[in-house]
């Protein structure tokens, strides 16, 4: 009977032991397979994140632009003063070049409209580049009545002399 007691006790003593360590083993497996989750988690997600594909926007097409006859015209000035002359060469900006068909046939028109308007300057109107700024948003308002449906993006200065 002592002998199983004893070989009892050593069993037991053997059992708590062995217990113990499948316990630790357990969790270190468990957390092994946590962390190996966790790295293949980050190497998915992340994976994709380095390469960032953008959809590629077509390169913007060149304005085209359409040349206005020169104009000359008298400035209006003060009594008595000697009469100055403005001699201007402008071109439209168009964005798109289907337009410029629309807008060909109606160039008199926009002729005709500038040169009202420019008659109507005083020099002093036209002095520095505010005033140049002033004329070209003007002028630009002006082109846009003429030629609508159309739409002209800028009216560009090629020359400006006040004579």
């Amino acid at each position: 009977m002592a002998e199983n007691e004893q070989a009892e006790g050593a069993d037991g003593a053997e059992a708590a032991p062995s217990k113990k360590g499948k316990l630790k083993l357990i969790i270190a497996v468990a957390g092994f397979v946590v962390i190996l989750g966790a790295g293949a988690g980050w190497f998915f997600l992340m994976r994709g994140h380095g390469e960032v594909k953008h959809a590629e926007a077509p390169p913007p097409k060149p304005p085209s632009y359409v040349e206005v006859p020169d104009m000359m015209v008298n400035l209006v000035g003060a009594p008595g003063e000697r009469v100055q002359y403005l001699r201007v060469k402008v071109v439209l900006e168009i964005k798109d070049e289907k337009q410029v068909e629309g807008i060909k046939p109606n160039l008199p028109r926009v002729t005709d409209l500038f040169q009202t308007y420019l008659r109507e300057l005083r020099p002093s109107d036209i002095n520095g580049s505010a005033g140049l700024f002033r004329l070209k948003e003007e002028l630009t308002k002006r082109v846009n009545s003429a030629v609508a449906p159309q739409q002209v993006s800028a009216v560009l200065f090629k020359e400006i002399m006040v004579q």
